[in-house]
């Protein structure tokens, strides 16, 4: 894969943000110095060899659907059958194989915790094995972005507002988000017309639920693997409940830190509260950059754990199911 300043240019500074226009791309090629069917060129060529996966939108935790992330702990021997077995669940959106007894790690959504739960309940029959139930209790990085430059600036997310309706049109609009829009002159026009209604209409409906923090980016989902980051690790801490909010906040500052949020302990089997992804280059790297987190985030004193990632079975889009929802 080779890939010029330009094409970095454009990956790292369009993950989000895109703009909510008729004709994005003409005011991403104004920020890059071309011309807009030269970023039409590019952005096809990096779909085209893997280094972004989509143009798209991600959407803010348990406001489409609610769920889980779950871990079994099962034999070498039985790891591809078991991934397999959840790989066939559409409510099961990423399954990975992690270093650590509990082997298997996975995510689950629903459109209602009754659901989710059902789905457990048929794992645990299905594979005779038990499972870690880790429910998210509070997310503090909701943008999914990755700074290739290795500075971590991140921008601060829309405030959720939790009063904005969310219709059948609006769960239409953010799963064709999800699945991405094309590159072409006017793909909000194009996105319309397969949902089946004005280009106006569609971008309206996007800029409120964007602004309303349940889209919490919209841009180019880059695939980190393909771009050299091919070293990750689940890292798990032991902090309690009076100093998370501070440790949490402190470890989405820190490069090379995505994905961090608080989740329900199962005291008896698993009492990590505090979570973070960690991407490097190498292992080497991750651990590095490990180190420097806990610095940082002040997390020298607590226990943890580091579950690095040695295959990935799955990894799709959370299930969002259209039926009419109002948040509150």
């Amino acid at each position: 894969m080779t890939l010029d300043d330009l094409d970095w240019q454009l990956m790292n500074a369009w993950q989000r943000a895109l703009p909510l226009v008729p004709r994005p791309f003409e005011v991403v090629g104004d920020s890059l110095g071309l011309k807009e069917p030269d970023v039409i060129k590019r952005l096809r060529g990096l779909l085209e060899v893997g280094a972004i996966s989509c143009i798209g939108a991600t959407c803010r935790p348990e406001t489409m659907s609610t769920g889980t992330l779950a871990a079994m702990s099962t034999g070498a021997d039985q790891v591809d059958k078991f991934a397999g077995l959840l790989s066939e669940l559409r409510e099961v959106d990423q399954v990975y194989q992690r270093e650590n007894p509990w082997n298997i790690w996975f995510s689950v959504s629903g459109q209602t915790r009754s659901l989710v739960d059902q789905t457990l309940g048929e794992i645990e029959r299905k594979t005779g094995t038990q499972l870690l139930d880790l429910r998210l209790v509070q997310p503090f990085n909701i943008d999914l972005g990755f700074d290739l430059g290795g500075n971590s600036d991140l921008p601060v997310p829309e405030p959720f507002d939790d009063t904005v309706p969310v219709s059948h049109l609006d769960r239409t609009i953010i799963r064709a988000l999800a699945e991405g829009i094309e590159p072409v002159e006017r793909p909000f026009e194009n996105l319309a017309h397969k949902l089946g209604h004005d280009e106006d209409v569609i971008l309206g409906r996007i800029r409120i639920l964007a602004k309303a923090g349940v889209l919490s980016r919209i841009g180019l989902i880059v695939r980190r693997r393909s771009l050299g980051w091919r070293s990750n690790a689940k890292v798990v801490f032991n902090v309690p409940p009076e100093d998370i909010g501070e440790k949490g906040r402190a470890l989405i500052d820190v490069p090379g830190v995505t994905q961090c949020d608080e989740r329900k302990p199962m005291s008896e089997h698993w009492p990590y509260t505090l979570y973070c992804m960690i991407h490097g280059r190498s292992r080497a790297e991750t651990l590095d950059v490990l180190t420097h987190a806990r610095v940082r985030a002040g997390l020298v004193g607590y226990d943890y754990r580091v579950l690095f990632t040695t295959r990935c079975f799955k990894q799709i889009p959370a299930l969002i199911d259209c039926a009419e929802l109002v948040m509150s």
